[in-house]
């Protein structure tokens, strides 16, 4: 159809691609006047470099890369805004096979963050006194929820990031690769990487981002400051055609039909069986070991599309906590042009929020967002 307007957007293989992909497929995309050209990509540092460039108008994109985007803290940066939250949850942190076995020999059986997180510390510790070095851990990027997420889980059970274990970048289809070969001895990204490695026998699944911080952002719809400028009609639009998509992907009837369509080599390009625990949160932890996970990944449930400040300004925390930049007032402000919950709801005709998250401070500990493991009443 010649009437549709073309929209570009870059998106890695995971399984929280999956409302892009499902509005370019199904055609949620058209049926709002909107033809979605899909760009797959393998490192997210290149999909800051191409956004940066201008070569996307959005992308599916980790929610902190959106604010130091805007902080100019990348290479290529450019600024972008977040008017749609594209999935809750669905990471995980995975072990290697040794650090499993030296966790359970500690009585750890699976239990809950906070007993792992200590199980893990031990572990660690008993590493170091046999092989002489610290423990090695992956993230997908420096400025994601990966990194924070499991810093701050580490630090919480009194795991000193960055003194007690190393934590270094390897893109999300490689991790399986890096904790078989042993290149690292454990990792957290989005699924279906740790299901994998888990069905390799090359690890175990010992929390994950749903337990750690419940109900928490994971991956937004990054768009350029300049397309959102310019193009407002097919922004409201896109955002309709996407919110449609993600309510779609949510429904329990639709996951084997979703497994599927992203099972193709042209979006993830993995057996479908291994995308299907992700989506019903039963997860296989460990070979032939099932576990249930509350909320491991949520699409549109409970108003999870619409962009909340407070955890913005949480993930800034964290970026001000880990050094990677100063807390400031210019810090504070780009949370405010990034997450947008505006143009969410402009877009969906609804009422503005009348809410005093607008006001929320920087480390001020009485606003952190709620779910975190650590601060659960």
């Amino acid at each position: 159809m010649s009437d549709l307007d073309d929209v570009h957007a870059g998106y890695l293989p995971l399984l929280d691609g999956a409302v892009l992909v499902t509005a370019a497929r199904l055609g949620f995309a058209e049926y709002h006047g909107i033809r979605l050209h899909l760009h797959r990509e393998m490192s997210w540092a290149t999909i800051r470099d191409r956004m940066g460039v201008g070569h996307f108008d959005c992308a599916h994109m980790l929610a902190p890369m959106a604010i130091a985007a805007s902080l100019n803290l990348g290479p290529l940066s450019a600024p972008v805004v977040a008017p749609m939250v594209l999935a809750l949850g669905g990471n995980a942190v995975t072990v290697s096979p040794l650090l499993a076995e030296l966790m359970t020999e500690t009585g750890w059986r699976g239990e809950g963050p906070a007993a792992a997180g200590m199980a893990l510390a031990d572990a660690l510790a008993r590493l170091e006194r046999s092989a002489s070095r610290r423990g090695r851990f992956a993230v997908v990027h420096a400025h994601s929820c990966h990194n924070y997420d499991l810093r701050y889980w580490l630090a919480a059970c009194g795991i000193e990031p960055d003194r007690d274990v190393d934590i270094t970048v390897v893109p999300p289809p490689l991790m399986p690769d890096a904790i078989a070969s042993g290149q690292i001895d454990g990792f957290c990204v989005g699924e279906p990487w740790s299901t994998i490695a888990v069905r390799r026998g090359a690890g175990r699944i010992v929390t994950t981002k749903a337990e750690i911080w419940r109900r928490s952002p994971e991956k937004v719809l990054g768009v350029s400051a300049r397309f959102a400028a310019e193009r407002p009609k097919v922004l409201d639009r896109l955002i309709r055609a996407l919110h449609g998509a993600a309510v779609w992907c949510d429904a329990s009837e639709h996951h084997a039909e979703l497994a599927d369509l992203l099972a193709d080599a042209g979006h993830i390009g993995v057996a479908p069986r291994d995308l299907v625990p992700a989506l019903t949160g039963l997860l296989e932890v460990a070979p032939g070991e099932a576990q249930g996970i509350e909320d491991f990944m949520i699409f549109a449930d409970g108003a999870a599309n619409r962009p909340r400040l407070s955890d913005g300004f949480w993930m800034l925390s964290q970026m001000v906590r880990w050094r990677q930049v100063t807390e400031s007032d210019a810090a504070r402000h780009a949370v405010r042009t990034v997450f947008r919950p505006d143009l969410y709801d402009r877009a969906l005709s609804l009422e503005p929020s009348d809410s005093a998250i607008e006001n929320v401070m920087l480390n001020d500990q009485d606003h952190w967002p709620e779910g975190l493991f650590d601060r659960s009443e």
